[in-house]
């Protein structure tokens, strides 16, 4: 059995943040060893074709050229310049992707990409990812959240549920089989949707329309939480034994009804990720190589209705072609380099920066990447040991080594032998358990 990954401390055994939260944003740029990094939090991972177009031309004029996508479904732009901060922040501005400064960082919502889309799921939780991030914008003390705090919206197919939120709201439909119908009605009324609230292994039952802001108290029990710890907390799961956040408390004070869910039915069911390929009858899914786009890849997604990042370095394209002529753009979309295919040997195959980006990278991870075979768990090529922008769940775990080779989940493998042996991982019996942590993620 291959050694698992540096994972999260226990409950009793919290760590302690000693520092303020150094997440990069848009606005606060990290010094790599490539340029300046930028990370612009897309709530939803939502995109309007003009600021599709904006992201571009930032890439363009003021990075090197390429957009990379993150494990949250948010946008990196690299190779920045030392002073080019106030014309990235006017660009974005004017795009409408800095709606608060003070708040930019901490915009971190994740939403079941394909909602409303394949009639696997409503989009109900789209609508509420917009109604969370205006209710973040606007209260003063929700900017004391740190940067890598997550906000995950499950439409009910289970497809973000699993992505380690630390306020996971999913919808739930009476009749659906994930609720008994007494126990949706008498928290949501009339409502069609109700929202289940997950926090710290718990959850509640409250209505869909109250769903936004049971989130947002359930956020801010966590800041009262950590507060009185007293061990700085970045995540609900860095909070010490004893210190769990009174989410009761917080929806009474804000007035929300919720019904606590028994903990049988409290656990988050996880499902495969969205494949690439036509969504509905007129949007489809495709995945950028290595989790990186070039600015032309990403004007290629164009026209849509709109364009939506999803966390697993993709982008899903609303309204993108009706009926018959989604098979012509998925073909010009592959034509482009862009995954289009499940059966891709590339479609889950992901990367750090690696050299020359990162320092603490021991090689050009992104050059050595071998995706092996078509099918089986996913790959993430790791240049240390910090694993930046892994997968959650089970993965096979490529990280690079001191002298030039690599370990393949544990194993020693020459850089020549990685497709062989990431083959061999990918297919066979591995079956790793694990939610690691990477306390200096690069890539999120």
């Amino acid at each position: 059995m291959p050694p698992t990954p540096p994972s999260t401390p226990a409950r009793d055994e919290a760590r302690i943040r000693d520092r303020g939260d150094a997440c990069p944003g848009a606005l606060r740029l990290h010094a790599a060893d490539d340029g300046g990094l930028a990370r612009l939090r897309l709530p939803a991972g939502r995109l309007t074709a003009h600021q599709v177009e904006a992201l571009a031309v930032a890439a363009e004029t003021l990075g090197d050229g390429r957009i990379s996508l993150t494990s949250r479904g948010n946008a990196e732009l690299r190779g920045l310049a030392e002073e080019c901060g106030a014309e990235l922040a006017a660009l974005l501005a004017e795009a409408g992707l800095l709606p608060s400064p003070t708040h930019e960082r901490v915009r971190n919502i994740v939403a079941s990409p394909a909602a409303g889309l394949d009639g696997l799921g409503g989009p109900e939780v789209q609508l509420w990812a917009r109604e969370l991030d205006a209710l973040l914008c606007a209260e003063p003390w929700a900017a004391a959240l740190s940067g890598r705090f997550l906000f995950v919206l499950d439409d009910g197919r289970a497809d973000v549920a699993g992505l380690g939120g630390d306020v996971t709201l999913v919808a739930v439909r009476p009749g659906a089989g994930q609720e008994p119908a007494a126990r949706q009605e008498s928290a949501a009324g009339q409502d069609p949707t109700a929202g289940r609230l997950h926090v710290g292994g718990r959850a509640w039952l409250v209505a869909g329309a109250d769903a936004p802001r049971a989130a947002l108290a359930a956020a801010g029990a966590f800041l009262d939480a950590a507060r009185a710890a007293g061990n700085g907390a970045w995540r609900v799961r860095e909070l010490p034994e004893g210190s769990t956040p009174d989410v009761a408390g917080a929806l009474d004070r804000a007035g929300i009804a919720a019904e606590p869910v028994p903990p049988a039915e409290s656990l988050l069911v996880h499902a495969p990720p969205l494949a690439p390929g036509p969504l509905g009858t007129a949007s489809f899914h495709v995945l950028a190589p290595l989790g990186r786009l070039t600015a032309a890849q990403l004007r290629a997604l164009l026209p849509a209705e709109e364009v939506r990042l999803t966390p697993w370095r993709g982008a899903v394209v609303v309204g993108a072609a009706p009926g018959h002529q989604d098979h012509a753009r998925l073909a010009a979309l592959d034509s482009h380099g862009l995954i289009t295919r499940p059966d891709s040997p590339w479609a889950g195959v992901s990367a750090c920066t690696g050299r020359p980006g990162c320092a603490k990278s021991r090689a050009d991870v992104r050059a050595d990447a071998a995706p092996g075979s078509a099918r089986g768990l996913p790959v993430h090529y790791s240049g240390c040991e910090r694993r930046c922008g892994h997968p959650h769940g089970t993965w096979v775990d490529v990280v690079a080594t001191a002298d030039g080779a690599y370990l393949v989940d544990g194993a020693p493998t020459p850089r020549t032998a990685l497709p062989d042996a990431v083959t061999t991982a990918r297919t066979g019996a591995i079956a790793r358990a694990a939610t690691p942590s990477t306390p200096a993620e690069t890539t999120r």
